[in-house]
Parts: structure tokens; C-alpha cells; sequence
């Protein structure tokens, strides 16, 4: 059985002398405890040493991705090819697959073997000669340097201070800007105050003046360049009947100088955005994807840089930017902000005011994903972002949809209801208070009320077919009627007489409704046989 070793110096192949002793798996450590017995388990056979410290980077890298490379091809071929009966024992079962698939060779990936591999590792510098220890360690140093290096893509592209940079200088260009631009205006405006609220567009404003320079030339200036036909005539009309004082020729200079200076920081700044949004689809293409350059880079920037800013949780990345007002909320026990520089992203702009802090919980929650996928991943591709973005639109419509729904309704499910009932207790609308009449006494009402009382019964009882009691109750009412006429011009005589009515009114009042109903039973029975005697 031969033995595939690697080391930070070259490839050793060693030839086990007794393959009996691998079956002790564990006494197999004793056999390597001095370099005496350890000679008489394994023997160097062939050692191929690296060149350089790239050739043993080459190899590493080859042996961590399970793959096999030109100086391990090159010795397998002159070494193993010439004993093919012989197995060969490696430490990766993934790498033997390689070697068994290209050369053809058989490979033993066992516990034994892991073991064995231990063991020549603890007597490496006495098993392979050649090699003084200090040597070995040195070129151990180089190598682990060089392929933790590789692992991190610690290269030029990876960089993120640049994007710190150029989103501050961006900032900063857009706020000198605006005051120069503002200037210019201020300025110009005092010649000619008019084309300011014409020309709307800043750099074209700009470029305009320039070309125009004093008020008088603007008839014979052709501004088709910077300028759509409805509005270059509608400044040369404006230019003829102007209110602006009259400036010198120095001053016009100045102006334009103003006006060169703006032209060129514009043209700058949109040269510095493309190298931005450049910049963020190489180092951070799936955070670019989710909430844009500008914001994306605002957060590398917030953060310190893209490693520190894929250590924050979901959570920071919603409110980074807004640290002020949560710790305000904090102080004053009110609530916390629910969104930082993430307000800025397109997915968060577009969103009713109602799922705004809905929208980007979820987005910060991707976002911080696809950040740690850019910083510590290994594949570039945007992929992943993209994905994570329609899943957050479809989220949104979602959302947005619901809203709809409830209102309008759509669909056979959403368009039943169920049956209306009335809850609410039923009030009797009171019409007393519409009347403009004098108001009628106690006593009267009190009658009346009595009256009703005792009519209805009678309209129940009418169901038989004799006339003459219903007609004879109208012919009592009516000749009752007569003796209240009567009452009320002598209560209106009489004050005392009033006050005995009031209080017999209290007393009946006071009456319980059986004594009531039993009066009327009897005035019923004397009303009925007074009929009957006439």
C-alpha cells in the first residue's frame, strides 16, 4: 500500500512495510511514538518539493476543493502508474474520487488510514530527510499566509473604502451644488429675473446663461441645444419686455465664470455616480439589488465598511441612520422609528404610508442576507438578490391587494355579506316638542290618555257583528267632550279648585294599575246598562 502525503514543502508518497499493523486501529499511535518505529511502519519512497510559494498555493487550493492539480497529476503518473496493483491511501475520499476517475487507480479512504496520516505528521521531519525543521516551518508560515489570503479575496476589487469615499464625496458635490447653483440664480436673476422661473432645469439654466450672457443678446442666440422651441421662444419674449436692471460686462464675466464651474461639477458628479454604482455591482451586487447604489452604499459607509455592516442584525440595518430619533423615542417612552436609510429604497417608496413599516422589516431582514452573502460568500452573482426581490414585491402587491379587497369587494367569496341587524335599541320620536300650542294641564292629558284606554277595548270587541256599540262609545265621547269645555273655562276661574285637581291627579297617580283596571271594569259595566235602560 503506498501513502499520498502532502506538506507545506511537496508531495511525499511513503510505502507502508506492514499493512497488519493497520488493522489495530487504536494501538496504532504506538507505533509512531519515536522515529525508530515509525521507520519501520512507513518508508519515503518519492518527495516532489514545490518551486515556490505559488506552486504550493496552486496545490492547496486544488487539495481544498477536492480537485487534482498538475504537480500532484505529474507524480501520481510517475510514480503510482508504475505500481498500479498498489492501493493508495489519501485523507480526502472526494480528491480519491478524482484520481481514481482520471488515472484509474485505486483508492482507501478508511479510519486506519486518518490514523496513519496522524502519526507520519507527528514524525514529518524525521521520516522525510533533506529538510531541516526551520525550513519546513518557514515555508508551513508562507503557505498559510498566502491560502488564507485566497480564501478571503483579499483583492483590489474587494475593497470598500472606495465606496465610503465616493458616497461622501457625492453627497458633498450635491450640497455645493445646490449653493452654487442658487447663487447663480440669485445673481443672474437681478438682469434677468424672468427666465428663472421659465427654465426649470438647473444644468440647462446653467448652460443657457452661458451661452446667452447679456439680456440683449438673447433675439440673435440660438438655445435649440439646451432648450425644447415652446420654451427658447417664450424666453426670447420674455427678454423684450424684462424688468431686470442693466449690469456691466464684469459682472456678466463673473456669471458665466459661475456658470462653467456649475457645468463642470455636474458633469463630474454623474461621472463619480457611474463609478458608484460600478463599484457597489462588484463588491455588493445582491445588497445593489435590494435597496439600490445609493443606498447601499450609504449603509457601507453608516457602518464603517461591509464586513462590519453584514455583523449588524436585521433589526440595525431597519433603523441605521435614525439612531437619534430612537434613542429619543427611548428617553421619552414613545415609539421607536421604524425606518432608517432604508426609507430611501424603491421597494419602501412605493408603498402606502399604512405598509410602510411592514415593507421594510421584510426588506431589512433580505437585506441583511444578501449583505453577509456579499462579505463572506464566495460567488459574485446577484442571484440571490434578485430572488429575494420579486419574493418581496410579490409581498407587497399582496398587501397593497388586500387592502382593495376589503373595500371594493371582488370575487364571488369576498362580494357575500352577511344579513343586516339593527343592534340598537329603538327610540319612539316624541312630537310634543314640535307643537307651537299652549301647553295642555296634567289633568287633561291624564283624561285623555284614560279615555284611549278605555276606547280600545271596546275596538277589540267589535269583532261582533252588532253596530250599535260601536257607534253609541262616539255618541259618550262626544257628550264627554261638552263637560271638559265646561272644566276648563272653570279652572281657569277658580285657582283654588286647580290645586284640588292637581292633587286628586297625584292621588290617582299613586293609583297601582290593578285598582285602575278595576275602576274601569266598572265604569265599562255602568256605561253598558245606562245603554241598556235607554
Amino acid at each position: 500500500m503506498l501513502v499520498l502525503f502532502e506538506t507545506a514543502a511537496g508531495y511525499a508518497i511513503f510505502k507502508v512495510l506492514d499493512e497488519s499493523k493497520l488493522q489495530e486501529v487504536d494501538s496504532l499511535w504506538k507505533e509512531f511514538e519515536t522515529p525508530e518505529k515509525a521507520n519501520k511502519v512507513v518508508k519515503l519512497k518519492h518527495f516532489e518539493k514545490f518551486q515556490d510559494t505559488t506552486e504550493a498555493l496552486a496545490a492547496a487550493t486544488a487539495m481544498t476543493e477536492g480537485k487534482m492539480g498538475k504537480s500532484l497529476k505529474k507524480i501520481l503518473k510517475k510514480v503510482v502508474a508504475k505500481e498500479a496493483h498498489e492501493q493508495l491511501a489519501i485523507s480526502d475520499a472526494k480528491l480519491g474520487g478524482v484520481i481514481k476517475e482520471k488515472l484509474n487507480l485505486s483508492c482507501v479512504h478508511s479510519p486506519a488510514v486518518a490514523e496513519l496520516m496522524r502519526g507520519i505528521r507527528t514524525q514529518m521531519e524525521a521520516l522525510i530527510t533533506g529538510l531541516p525543521p526551520r525550513e519546513i516551518s518557514a515555508m508551513s508560515l508562507g503557505l498559510a499566509h498566502s491560502l488564507s489570503r485566497y480564501k478571503l479575496k483579499f483583492s483590489p476589487d474587494k475593497v470598500d473604502t472606495m465606496i465610503v469615499q465616493a458616497i461622501s464625496l457625492l453627497d458633498d458635490l450635491d450640497k455645493e451644488l445646490n449653493n452654487y447653483i442658487m447663487r447663480c440664480r440669485e445673481w443672474y436673476g437681478w438682469h434677468f429675473p424672468e427666465v428663472g422661473k421659465i427654465i426649470t432645469d438647473n444644468l440647462a439654466y446653467c448652460k443657457s446663461v452661458r451661452k446667452i450672457g447679456a439680456r440683449t443678446n438673447v433675439a440673435t442666440t440660438d438655445l435649440s441645444e439646451h432648450l425644447p422651441e415652446e420654451v427658447e421662444a417664450e424666453v426670447k419674449l420674455a427678454a423684450e419686455i424684462s424688468m431686470g436692471t442693466e449690469v456691466s460686462e464684469e459682472d456678466i464675466g463673473n456669471i458665466m465664470h459661475l456658470c462653467d464651474q456649475v457645468i463642470e461639477i455636474t458633469e463630474y458628479r454623474t461621472q463619480l455616480y457611474d463609478y458608484l454604482k460600478n463599484r457597489m455591482m462588484a463588491i455588493a451586487p445582491n445588497l445593489t439589488v435590494m435597496v439600490g447604489e445609493l443606498v447601499g452604499a450609504r449603509l457601507i459607509s453608516h457602518a464603517g465598511s461591509l464586513l462590519n455592516l453584514a455583523k449588524h442584525p436585521a433589526s440595525t440595518v431597519q433603523i441605521l441612520g435614525a439612531e437619534k430619533a430612537l434613542f429619543r423615542a427611548l428617553k421619552t417612552r414613545r415609539d421607536t422609528p421604524k425606518y432608517g436609510l432604508i426609507y430611501h429604497a424603491s421597494l419602501v417608496g412605493q408603498t402606502s404610508a399604512k405598509n410602510k413599516g411592514k415593507i421594510s422589516r421584510m426588506l431589512a431582514a433580505k437585506a441583511s442576507l444578501a449583505i453577509r452573502y456579499d462579505a463572506l460568500g464566495e460567488d459574485t452573482n446577484a442571484e440571490m438578490g434578485v430572488e429575494n426581490r420579486a419574493k418581496l414585491e410579490a409581498r407587497l402587491r399582496h398587501l397593497e391587494e388586500k387592502g382593495i379587497r376589503r373595500i371594493s369587494g371582488t370575487g364571488k367569496a369576498m362580494a357575500k355579506s352577511d344579513k343586516y341587524q339593527h343592534k340598537s335599541d329603538v327610540k319612539v320620536y316624541d312630537p310634543s316638542g314640535d307643537s307651537t300650542l299652549p301647553s295642555v294641564s296634567k289633568k287633561r292629558k291624564f283624561e285623555e290618555v284614560e279615555e284611549e284606554e278605555v276606547v280600545t277595548p271596546v275596538a277589540v270587541k267589535s269583532k261582533k257583528p252588532k253596530k250599535e256599540p260601536v257607534e253609541e262609545p262616539e255618541a259618550s265621547t262626544a257628550a264627554e267632550e261638552t263637560p271638559k269645555k265646561k272644566k276648563k273655562k272653570a279652572r281657569k276661574a277658580e285657582a283654588a279648585e286647580e290645586a284640588m285637581d292637581v292633587k286628586e291627579e297625584e292621588e290617582e297617580a299613586t293609583v297601582s294599575p290593578t285598582e285602575e283596571s278595576s275602576k274601569k271594569k266598572k265604569k265599562k259595566k255602568k256605561k253598558v246598562k245606562e245603554e241598556e235602560g235607554e
